[in-house]
């Protein structure tokens, strides 16, 4: 088996991301954090995850800086995992891929979760804006990289 290829000195911001959150368990333990899980027991039940993936998982994204675990009880053996100001920033990101599955995998009349503000009950939509409040789409912007010897 080949092994996993480092991108933490990538050039690219999204390669270095990936790097750190790249995988479909540890995206999904993010969305769950934010939907207010924080036991290793109700990851498991929500994922249906295997334990030494979900430790393996959860050990990761707390050295990586995404979950702090807190120990809870009296003789502090379990942890709870909350979100680091590191994880909320990912918050954009997990709205961006709710927004995609809505568009492009679910059918007109299906039912399914709804991200809404909890104020208002509305639903929550992501824009991307350039800095002078303009909305931008691929077509808008470009990529300066880095170069080759830099």
């Amino acid at each position: 088996m080949v092994g996993r290829k480092s991108l933490k000195t990538d050039h690219c911001p999204s390669a270095r991301s990936l790097d750190v959150i790249g995988d479909w368990w540890s995206l999904l333990i993010v969305r769950d954090a934010f939907d207010g899980m924080t036991r290793f027991g109700e990851f498991q039940k929500s994922l249906g995850i295997a334990k030494n993936i979900l430790t393996d998982r959860l050990r990761t994204l707390v050295a990586r800086g995404i979950l702090e675990a807190v120990p809870t009880g009296e003789t502090g053996t379990r942890s709870a995992y909350r979100l680091t100001p590191v994880g909320r920033d990912l918050f954009p990101v997990m709205v961006a891929l709710r927004q995609f599955g809505e568009r492009h995998l679910f059918t007109a009349d299906e039912a399914h979760s709804v991200l809404v503000d909890r104020e208002s009950g509305r639903p929550v939509h992501l824009e991307v804006r350039a800095e002078d409040g303009r909305l931008v789409g691929p077509d808008d912007t470009v990529i300066r990289k880095v170069p080759a010897d830099g």
